[in-house]
């Protein structure tokens, strides 16, 4: 388990992040009249903060030395 969280420590924290910047865009900003297909729900904006911070952390990961 240790070697799972050592090698995708970046994405974790990404997915993390990516969450709570979700739910306060939610929160704070949000979609009253609920006509907003991300911010008029907590959860899909959850996931959607969770997915973009997967992909922004993901890419600082280092590159892996190939034997080719």
């Amino acid at each position: 388990m240790t070697k799972f969280i050592k090698k995708h420590y970046l994405k974790i924290i990404g997915i993390f992040l990516g969450s709570i910047s979700g739910f306060s865009y939610y929160y704070f900003v949000g979609c009253v009249s609920g006509t907003c297909p991300i911010t008029s729900n907590p959860y899909i904006s959850i996931v959607y903060g969770a997915v973009m911070g997967y992909l922004l952390f993901d890419m600082f990961k280092k590159k892996e030395h190939g034997t080719n």
